[in-house]
């Protein structure tokens, strides 16, 4: 793997000029692609720091990112801190792109509101394939019982008081991860009430043309004991790529690596998904040769 001393941070400039921290990890090896890899929801780029080096180590250039509000690119306050859920997207992970050069396949990698992102990108088509972790369409319908009932209090009851008090949410409070501004609570509370999320918001028709746009492979995983991204949540999420072939990987943690819930794919004892993953990205001219 390589070491932590030679990823090289970098202030990027967001496509509305908001400075952003951002990371790329050098290939060690013959450059097979560059790599984004896009964050979950409150989710730093340290996080995915030994997904990069151990990509790197493969011969892929790594590039990640903390979104605006998050880690290294936060305001002194998150308090009047203006900026919709979507700007992550559209604004934060486009420039990224843009800065990531053209002398090799562009490659994805998407957490959670990672796998989101690649639909809301201005270009997508620059993405040659993909690789989403744990990507559902947010609904509390689509959890177990108890879940369901723990997230119904979370957006009807203890969301609306702590943004009341905080002026955002302090989802640190919650060990959720990290706070997140009123404007990301605010889009993810609204859409997350839609059994396809944004799909089915009224206010958004133009979100299925966007995501027809993507024709890249998709290779998507998900674990049975992700209480907030089971299989079923996928599917009624991935049916939003319509012209994207794609296929659904479901890990059973009791037959293969032990607890894996919603954060637990990018930790050290998933290697394996890591290095399944990345031969899929590459495995084909075009995308994954398995899909």
């Amino acid at each position: 793997m390589t070491s932590t001393a030679e990823a090289r941070a970098f202030t990027l400039q967001a496509t509305d000029g908001y400075a952003l921290a951002a990371t790329r990890y050098p290939a060690t090896r013959p450059l097979l692609g560059h790599l984004v890899v896009a964050p979950a929801t409150a989710v730093p780029q340290r996080f995915y720091r030994r997904f990069a080096e151990h990509a790197a180590a493969r011969g892929f250039e790594v590039w990640t990112l903390d979104y605006r509000g998050i880690g290294g690119s936060k305001p002194a306050t998150l308090r009047g801190f203006e900026m919709d859920y979507l700007d992550w997207a559209e604004k934060d992970l486009a420039a990224l792109v843009a800065q990531v050069p053209q002398d090799a396949p562009l490659y994805w990698v998407g957490h959670s509101f990672g796998g989101h992102a690649l639909g809301l990108l201005p270009e997508p088509q620059r993405v040659q394939a993909a690789c989403f972790f744990g990507v559902g369409a947010g609904w509390h319908g689509w959890m177990p019982r108890l879940e369901r009932l723990r997230v119904w209090v979370m957006w009807n009851v203890l969301g609306p008081l702590m943004t009341r008090w905080k002026g955002y949410l302090p989802w640190s409070l919650l060990g959720m991860g990290e706070d997140l501004p009123l404007g990301v609570y605010r889009d993810w509370r609204h859409w997350c009430h839609f059994p396809h999320y944004f799909f089915d918001d009224p206010a958004r028709p133009e979100m299925a043309q966007r995501f027809a746009r993507v024709r890249a492979p998709i290779l998507a995983y998900n674990a049975l004991d992700d209480l907030w991204a089971l299989p079923r949540s996928r599917e009624a999420f991935m049916a939003g790529y319509s012209q994207a072939p794609w296929r659904g990987r479901d890990l059973d943690p009791h037959l293969s690596m032990g607890h894996i819930g919603h954060m637990g794919y990018f930790r050290p004892h998933a290697q394996v998904l890591w290095d399944e993953c990345l031969d899929s990205l590459i495995g084909a001219p075009h995308g994954p040769a398995a899909l």
